[in-house]
């Protein structure tokens, strides 16, 4: 993963074991989300405009079946996006959020299963991560977001694409703060996210990488409908010693 830390492969979160998918296609069973496109205002949080986003296959024509055309590519929204899920919301990140980035993020187990977070993680570390969202998001290769609790906007952890324009393709990764595994809200933001990704996005395929002695981010990866790809023996260097990676991907419904 190409991200700046801490949005890089991959998780050290750890989920129940039931699928929340049972082996079916996600794209025809999840309920819809929405998403928000945060309007500047002078002082305060964002006020938000909202619309229905639906999550059967997209048709073949280029509208909904309401009538609105779909936005392309990452510049069409022209604003960071938020989503919402039952549980969640995934939303651009402030500045004020540097510190609770820097405690969660700073977890020594939390840089132990992901590629770029460095242990010690101060705050000038997530200050400047936070502060790189905008400008990736603006060139067309990054969208991050907050995983928040929806009922408290407590953040628990961070998820988002690393976006290739030319290939249409993208990166997921993410993280949850460790005070917060086994409960499902990896799996939750990354379904959320996928479904952006190809819905709104336009992506073609997504696809994404864990550290093979990290097996509960394969069973996340398992359960939004990705594929196991293979296996990249000792490809990467993590702290002292190299790391297998696992590859997962999946194709847009009907590609």
């Amino acid at each position: 993963m190409a991200a700046p830390a801490p949005m890089s492969p991959r998780t050290g979160t750890s989920v129940r074991k039931t699928s929340l998918l049972e082996g079916r296609n996600p794209w025809t069973r999840a309920a819809p989300i929405t998403i928000r496109a945060a309007t500047p205002r002078p002082a305060g949080r964002p006020r938000t405009s909202t619309r229905r986003v639906p999550c059967a296959p997209l048709p073949e024509d280029p509208r909904d079946d309401d009538g609105i055309v779909r936005v392309v590519g990452l510049h069409a929204m022209g604003r960071r996006p938020t989503l919402e899920t039952e549980r969640l919301v995934l939303r651009p990140f402030h500045a004020a959020d540097a510190p609770e980035v820097m405690r969660l993020a700073g977890d020594a187990a939390i840089a132990s299963t992901t590629m770029n977070i460095p242990h010690p993680y101060d705050l000038g570390m997530a200050e400047a991560w936070i502060g790189s969202h905008q400008e990736g998001f603006d060139e067309g290769r990054l969208v991050n977001f907050a995983v928040t609790l929806r009922e408290e906007d407590r953040l628990v952890g961070a998820i988002g694409l690393v976006v290739a324009p030319a290939h249409a393709h993208a990166e997921l990764g993410y993280w949850i703060g460790r005070e917060h595994w086994n409960r499902g809200y990896a799996t939750e933001a990354a379904q959320a996210v996928v479904r952006h990704g190809f819905e709104t996005v336009d992506l073609h395929r997504i696809h994404a990488r864990h550290f093979a002695r990290n097996p509960a981010s394969g069973r996340v990866l398992q359960k939004i409908g990705m594929r196991h790809e293979g296996r990249q023996p000792q490809h990467v260097r993590k702290q002292d010693g190299f790391e297998d990676l696992e590859l997962y991907g999946l194709l847009r419904p009907h590609a």
